[in-house]
């Protein structure tokens, strides 16, 4: 499938209808937000090469892809000395600045209690998002944490999305949720096959959105709760009724 829609559009899938055997979540800005050490180590490698640096929005705007995706556009031939600019930088305050989005641990503690397979794909460097999901406890909710340079290639890669659902022995389909706030979360769930559920505020023109869109659009980690409580309930109810 991911070929086979590299370069058209697809159809919006419909809305989930039931619970999903498994759940793959973005990170940042989806999970925690960290994007003003993102922003700083950005620019920190911006100024050392003579560029002018970002505005917030623009590093949210322009950084999506993973780094080494990303900088050879950026820096061209000095992109890998640019990338260990930016490592260190981000090294040394990661941990400082990072934040859990409100409901996040309420999420991963309801999906995780429910049984649902848990699996991270993000295009944040794998060692970064394993320390970061280790300082905030959440490690123990994942059976797989798959950062950049992780798997063969990165999202919107099948790659990645085989490797972190492989531990629980799933295949990717549409009863695998893939959780982002950016188009390119979008891309990734519908080459893989996953239905792609989007949060935050990623403007509609966002040039992906209108070629691999959302099956359903949600403002954030609680709404995906209570979403959950209320299929969860549904079920529950209707088991009630078939057996009175």
């Amino acid at each position: 499938m991911d070929d086979a829609i590299a370069d058209a559009s697809v159809s919006a899938p419909l809305p989930p209808q039931r619970l999903p055997r498994a759940v793959l979540f973005d990170w940042d800005n989806t999970l925690v937000t960290n994007w003003r050490c993102v922003h700083a180590a950005i620019n920190a490698a911006l100024e050392r090469f003579g560029h002018q640096p970002w505005t917030l929005e623009e590093s949210y705007g322009r950084v999506r892809h993973s780094l080494r995706d990303s900088f050879p556009v950026i820096f061209g031939d000095d992109w890998m000395a640019a990338r260990d600019v930016f490592y260190a930088h981000f090294q040394e305050h990661h941990l400082d600045y990072l934040e859990p989005l409100p409901g996040a641990a309420e999420l991963l503690e309801l999906l995780s209690g429910a049984g649902i397979y848990l699996g991270v794909v993000s295009n944040k460097t794998g060692s970064f998002l394993r320390a970061e999901a280790d300082s905030l406890g959440w490690t123990r909710h994942f059976g797989k944490l798959v950062g950049a340079t992780d798997a063969a290639a990165d999202k919107p890669s099948v790659a990645p999305v085989e490797m972190a659902l492989a531990p629980g022995g799933i295949v990717a389909g549409p009863d695998v949720w893939f959780v982002g706030d950016a188009d390119i979360d979008m891309e990734c769930a519908h080459r893989s096959g996953c239905l792609p559920i989007l949060v935050g505020c990623t403007p509609d023109v966002a040039a992906g959105l209108g070629r691999f869109p959302p099956a359903v659009r949600l403002d954030g980690c609680s709404a995906i709760s209570a979403l959950v409580q209320q299929m969860h309930d549904t079920i529950s109810l209707d088991g009630a009724l078939r057996t009175s």
